[in-house]
C-alpha cells in the first residue's frame, strides 16, 4: 500500500507566491519613490544643485527611525528612502516567506540555510539602518 503525504503547497504554488511578492514588492517601492520624486520636485523647483561638491556628512535620512520620522512629517526625501527601504526588504520578506514554506514542508535543512541567510542579512543591515 502506498502511503500518501498531504502538502500543503505544491512547489509551483511557493514559487508562484514567492514571484507575486517580489513583483508586488518592486511595484510598490517604485510607486512609493515615483510620489516622493514628484513630491520632491513640486517642492524644490527652482533650487540649484551643486554636482561638483559631495557631502558625505549629509546624513538626514540615513536610519529607520529618521525615515519614519520624516514620513509622519510627509518630507519628500523620506518618502523616497522609505520606497528604497521598501525595495530593500521585499527580498528579505522572500527568505522569510521561504523559511515558512520550507517548515510547511518540514524541510528542516533548509530551514537553517534560510535562517542562516537570514541571520546575514540582519546582521548586515543592523549596522547600517539603525542609529
Amino acid at each position: 500500500m502506498k502511503r500518501v503525504t498531504k502538502h500543503f503547497f505544491a512547489d509551483k504554488d511557493i514559487q508562484v507566491i514567492l514571484g507575486t511578492l517580489l513583483r508586488v514588492g518592486v511595484i510598490v517601492s517604485m510607486t512609493v519613490i515615483f510620489v516622493g520624486g514628484l513630491l520632491y520636485l513640486l517642492h524644490h523647483e527652482e533650487q540649484l544643485v551643486d554636482y561638483h561638491v559631495f557631502n558625505s556628512l549629509q546624513q538626514e535620512y540615513s536610519s529607520i527611525s529618521s525615515i519614519l520620522l520624516g514620513l509622519s512629517r510627509f518630507n519628500a526625501k523620506a518618502i523616497i528612502q522609505f520606497g528604497i527601504l521598501l525595495l530593500i526588504f521585499t527580498p528579505v520578506a522572500r527568505v522569510v516567506f521561504s523559511v515558512f514554506s520550507f517548515i510547511i514542508e518540514r524541510d528542516y535543512l533548509y530551514v537553517i540555510i534560510g535562517l542562516l541567510v537570514f541571520g546575514i542579512i540582519l546582521f548586515s543591515l543592523s549596522n547600517r539602518l539603525v542609529h
